[in-house]
């Protein structure tokens, strides 16, 4: 009888373990699938600031219609910065 529910604690620790690992890698999947068509948009909609990077180095820099500057962040939002706050483009 111990073994058994020693077994049944074992395995259902498993699950909870294997859950936690798939919302995990399907909150990651989310993330990035926001970010790529929030990107897609804005690099048809609004204009790309090529020669300018955020203040911590987040690129690609949008322009929308009303001349505010932005950047998608990793969970695909808009982040508005100040002009002021760009930087000039690391040449490579």
């Amino acid at each position: 009888m111990k073994k058994s529910v020693i077994v049944l604690l074992v395995m259902l620790g498993a699950a909870f373990t294997t859950q936690a690992q798939v919302d995990s890698v399907a909150k990651k999947a989310e993330n990035k699938t926001a970010e790529l068509a929030s990107k897609g948009k804005s690099a048809v909609v609004d204009e790309v600031y090529k020669d300018k990077v955020g203040s911590a180095g987040q690129s690609p820099i949008y322009i929308d219609h009303n001349s505010k500057y932005y950047y998608v962040d990793k969970k695909g939002k808009k982040v508005y910065v100040p002009k002021t706050s760009l930087k000039d483009s690391p040449k490579s």
